[in-house]
């Protein structure tokens, strides 16, 4: 039983993971009505950025993890303005599509060329005591990881529902042009929304790497697919959507991997989406989009 107990909680603390790295998703795709595919690849760029200002410049943690987050969010935002922006009014949105795939391996292969393809040691940014109950061991990085989630999600709900931007985001992702008869200003709405996301990215590249110390040009990228497949599971562009989905998906993945096998683990995970999907083809808490015409 405290082993069960222990896996599920392994698999909060990466389904929490999950999840902050869902918000990017299903913020984008809320908002632009856009898959931004480089969003996992922004995981690992947040990583380096903490990994060198912590190792190299000898930052304290605290204070590399708002490098990695700053790094990251002007990267958000370039890449928006540069990449998507101008294939925004596309006449097929498979443009964007695959210049998110472009700008993904973009990002691999420039990390690749300043770091190598080797695994670096990533050090612990975040310390904590593990806490024990009963039989049951918590490790301080689950905490933290949990608590964290749970707080961002939390700030960003208010954020969207009580501030002046969040209800920009909201109307932009209602209608563009009614918003902007109204007088908000898309491009700017959309930039923070990318702004937003990828901050949180670095953020969740930095709990992953403590999690799981090391760092590759590739560590972002699988999290980033098992990411938006949270989102997808949740509800794309719904928040708690993305919560539950992110929590969901990590505890089917470490017991598939604890109970059937490592190897199938992902297999079984992308198995769930798609039953969830042919039952409820907006995932569990998206909602039905009637289309104008």
């Amino acid at each position: 039983m405290m082993n069960f107990l222990s896996f599920v909680t392994n698999g909060i603390s990466l389904g929490s993971i999950y999840a902050i790295i869902a918000l990017g998703y299903t913020m984008v795709y809320g908002i632009a009505k856009m898959l931004n595919f480089a969003h996992g690849d922004v995981i690992m760029v947040g990583g380096y950025i903490s990994l060198l200002t912590a190792t190299m410049a000898g930052f304290p943690p605290w204070l590399a993890i708002i490098a990695a987050m700053v790094g990251c969010t002007v990267l958000g935002i370039t890449i928006e303005r540069v990449a998507y922006r101008p294939l925004r009014n596309a006449a097929s949105p498979l443009a964007v599509l695959i210049t998110a795939i472009g700008v993904s391996f973009l990002l691999q292969n420039v990390a690749l060329l300043l770091f190598g393809a080797n695994a670096r040691a990533y050090p612990a940014m975040v310390n904590m005591p593990n806490v024990r109950m009963g039989g049951l061991t918590i490790t301080g990085i689950t905490i933290i990881t949990v608590v964290t989630c749970i707080i961002i999600m939390v700030v960003l709900t208010l954020f969207i529902k009580k501030s002046k931007s969040g209800q920009a985001m909201l109307a932009v992702s209602e209608d563009k042009g009614a918003a902007q008869l109204m007088g908000i200003n898309v491009n700017k709405t959309i930039a923070l929304t990318f702004a937003i996301g990828s901050g949180l990215a670095a953020l969740a590249g930095v709990l992953l790497a403590t999690a799981y110390p090391t760092l590759t040009p590739y560590t972002g990228a699988m999290p980033g697919i098992k990411a938006f497949v949270a989102a997808v599971f949740g509800g794309i562009g719904s928040i708690p959507g993305a919560l539950l989905g992110g929590v969901l998906l990590g505890i089917i993945e470490i017991l598939a991997t604890a109970y059937i096998s490592s190897q199938l683990a992902d297999a079984i995970v992308f198995g769930v989406l798609i039953v969830v999907l042919v039952v409820k083809p907006t995932g569990l808490l998206g909602k039905k989009i009637q289309e104008k015409v």
